[in-house]
């Protein structure tokens, strides 16, 4: 395990955010992707991501919280709206990227429409 963290820190954590949650860390949640949150004494806020490293994979409340623009710590059992979507990581550059549809030269139909002034 401590090799694992030490010789492959781009997976989880560095050697340093292991330590420094160890002895100043204290747990504050969990989200729905099982990135663990955490917090010092000095109010210092940081993630272990479950898997691979990837920041767009901090969920929208909790994005808020890392980043000091609320000080409530999200609850999966806070209601959401009928409009809000399940939060995805970026997918860019992967085979589950976003592709729109290609419009063929030569075909009259828009697949939008202009604003008018």
């Amino acid at each position: 395990m401590i090799f694992k963290i030490f010789f492959t820190w781009w997976n989880r954590q560095t050697l340093g955010t292991f330590l420094k949650t160890l002895f100043f860390g204290k747990f504050v949640g969990k989200d729905e992707l099982g990135n663990k949150y955490y917090k010092s004494k000095n109010d210092e806020r940081w993630v272990i991501y479950s898997g691979d490293i990837e920041a767009t994979k901090i969920t929208s409340e909790w994005f808020l919280w890392i980043h000091h623009t609320i000080d409530k710590i999200p609850n999966e059992k806070d209601s959401k709206y009928i409009w809000q979507k399940k939060h995805q990581e970026n997918k860019t550059g992967t085979k589950e990227s976003y592709k729109p549809i290609k419009i063929k030269k030569g075909q009259d139909e828009k697949k939008y429409e202009t604003w008018k002034h």
